[in-house]
């Protein structure tokens, strides 16, 4: 017999090794009257996390566990786990599903294909519930605070790591702080503060050994798409920009601001101010962006404090063949609205935030930066 319920999703997110196989083996644990599946999505051939738990011996007989490898259930795996998803869904001996991403997946994107799906089927037996990004407090202490204090230590990270850290956070309700026993007091609330910045909304506990009150992910506030997407420092400064709004200070003395610009950036002006001159009160920055030398590709800028990347992601449309131009502007007519004379579709728009910087001299830096 099928089950007409719509059932709870709980997702767990957060970089390899923040713990969150040790969150989810204390959440079973305590929760012995309920009938739950379990998704374990692992980038390797071999799933070490769905191991973990068996031998903890917290997955009794009556909860069915899936183990999803070789992929990433926010891109190559996204179709495969959401028919997973519906499966259980259906399944009269589940009362709710706890999905544990792999290190590397960006919960927006599985986010996203949850509305996606949901939108293709029309009705769904399932619902996202809540997105829980366990995050090393220790590490982020040493490996992305000191850096920003322009520390010197042999503890510094890869910067794309320490942005998809960041990107983790953005996009969640709840963070766990893991492994708050390895820091001060005063530590754990500077790490706090700078979450604030970029994060407002989501729920911030301080856990040690995976342990959290059940209650807090099961029974607190509900996971909201459009809620979570707005709560991002980036989101709301790019919606300010939309708006014509001025830029404004929050509670926390954070402030946000737009740059963007048709004309191209002189790709060693850029790299050398990122890399020798970006001002320490700018915490976090993302946007799309293009050089001189490189009319086809779009780049991807992330910074997160001292720490910074360009990355190819697309090409824009202005690059393509007449065909293809035609084929897209048919498709999506809104590109040809903002379509530059000379550019195309060519635009540098990238988002800073930050506390007690000089708008203005960054501004100048960044303009200085243009080829044209």
């Amino acid at each position: 017999m099928e089950s007409t319920r719509t059932k709870p999703v709980t997702m767990i997110t957060g970089y390899l090794g923040s713990g969150k196989t040790t969150v989810l083996n204390e959440l079973l644990k305590s929760q012995t009257d309920k009938n739950l599946a379990i998704i374990v999505n692992d980038l390797g051939s071999i799933n070490i996390d769905a191991s973990l738990i068996r031998n903890n011996s917290v997955v009794e007989s009556d909860s069915k566990m899936i183990e999803m490898t070789n992929g990433c259930i926010c891109c190559t795996l996204q179709e495969a786990f959401m028919e997973q998803i519906e499966k259980l869904s259906h399944d009269d001996n589940v009362d709710a599903i706890i999905v544990e991403a792999s290190g590397v997946s960006n919960p927006a994107a599985i986010a996203y294909g949850f509305l996606n799906y949901q939108k293709l089927k029309g009705r769904s037996g399932v619902y996202l519930d809540s997105i829980v990004t366990v995050a090393d407090a220790d590490r982020l202490y040493y490996e992305f605070i000191d850096e920003m204090r322009e520390i010197e230590g042999d503890r510094s990270e890869d910067p794309d790591i320490i942005n998809l850290v960041m990107d983790q956070i953005e996009f969640c309700n709840i963070v766990l702080l893991s492994k708050c026993d390895l820091l001060e007091k005063d530590q754990i609330e500077e790490i706090k503060k700078v979450i604030r910045t970029f994060q407002n909304k989501a729920e911030i506990y301080e856990i040690v050994k995976g342990r959290i009150d059940p209650d807090k992910i099961f029974s607190g506030n509900k996971f909201d798409y459009d809620e979570v997407l707005n709560s991002s420092a980036l989101q709301r400064a790019l919606e300010r920009e939309v708006k014509m709004e001025d830029v404004c200070e929050d509670d926390y003395g954070i402030t946000s601001f737009v740059f963007k610009d048709p004309r191209p950036f002189d790709y060693d002006k850029f790299i050398d101010f990122v890399s020798n001159d970006f001002p320490p009160e700018i915490i976090r920055g993302k946007g799309y962006m293009w050089f001189q030398n490189d009319g086809v590709h779009v780049q991807l800028f992330e910074q997160a404090g001292r720490n910074s990347t360009v990355t190819e992601v697309s090409n824009w449309v202005a690059s393509m063949s007449e065909e293809d131009k035609k084929l897209i502007f048919e498709e999506y007519p809104d590109i040809k609205e903002e379509w530059h004379e000379k550019y195309g579709d060519r635009l540098n728009q990238l988002v800073f935030i930050g506390r007690g910087y000089d708008k203005e001299k960054f501004m100048k830096k960044l303009m200085e930066c243009l080829a044209e």
